[in-house]
């Protein structure tokens, strides 16, 4: 069996009953729950639609996403999510390569590599070495001016954690900002890479090994081992390439807001709603969530 969940943004909930009622109808749907209204809504479903994907495209136009999935092990007891465009709505090395005056440069480069069109290891070397002498107090200054976070992220940690469930924050950014960003939105623990500083000034080096691609996935591997899971008993979040192997090995992938290629292998897509729709996935009301 399997569950057809349809989504929008909380902010804007433009999901309509008649919406719903119509595409219950057209793949002989199970009676549809609610939960929340004009926001989150699903059904039972005996089989996944031959239509799934054309339905899906159409839906994006009125901001809404439908995605299918099992029925059963829902509930996930590992998060791993990605911080930079999932967790932030940033990208924190483009935000100190604005300080640095080669904002664009970056930018260009980041945008490359999240598409996965260049090895992600080698544009954040190129990336960092861009930033060498920029002070270090310019990494509290970013943190403190530019990074905002994406809307439902600590009620996502908040009702994983009080079923049971372990977070973990798994990112190719850096220590200076995953170990903050962890602390406020309540992760359990937090991976990522160092930058090299030597007398308050970033040298433009990344102490090695880079944590990466399959970085994501040895973290994966490493936390089900520790806390006697299964990979069907992961969710994991990410947008970009570096993602990827996380997302296709969780029981959950979901691609969140994700670039095109990644959207295009990720079998969970998230365009609209905010990280209050990863609880909707697995099957929590707004009425259960905590704060």
């Amino acid at each position: 069996m399997f569950v057809a969940s349809l989504l929008t943004n909380p902010e804007t909930p433009v999901l309509e009953p008649a919406l719903i009622e119509s595409l219950r109808n057209a793949w002989g749907g199970g009676d549809a729950v609610w939960l929340m209204p004009d926001v989150a809504a699903e059904f039972g479903l005996a089989s996944v639609p031959d239509n799934l994907d054309s339905v899906w495209a159409d839906l994006q136009e009125l901001k809404v996403d439908v995605l299918v999935h099992p029925s059963t092990g829902r509930k996930k007891r590992l998060l791993l999510a990605d911080m930079d465009s999932t967790m932030i709505q940033q990208e924190c090395i483009d935000e100190l390569a604005d300080y640095a005056g080669v904002g664009a440069q970056v930018a260009g480069i980041t945008a490359r590599a999240m598409n996965g069109e260049i090895e992600f290891e080698g544009a954040l070397r190129e990336r960092v070495g861009l930033l060498k002498g920029l002070d270090q107090a310019v990494l509290e200054s970013v943190l403190a001016e530019r990074i905002t976070y994406m809307p439902g992220g600590k009620t996502l940690l908040a009702t994983m954690k009080a079923s049971g469930g372990y977070a973990a924050l798994v990112s190719g950014g850096f220590t200076a900002f995953t170990g903050p960003v962890a602390e406020h939105l309540g992760f359990d623990e937090h991976r990522s890479n160092k930058f090299v500083i030597t007398d308050g000034v970033l040298t433009g080096d990344v102490i090695p090994p880079i944590f990466g691609k399959e970085a994501k996935v040895e973290a994966l591997d490493d936390l089900t081992a520790k806390l006697g899971l299964t990979d069907d008993e992961v969710l994991a979040v990410g947008d970009g390439a570096n993602d990827l192997g996380m997302l296709t090995r969780a029981g959950m992938g979901v691609a969140l807001h994700a670039k095109p290629s990644v959207q295009a292998q990720a079998d969970f897509r998230v365009n609209h709603g905010d990280l209050t729709a990863l609880l909707f996935l697995q099957g929590y009301s707004a009425e259960e969530f905590v704060s």
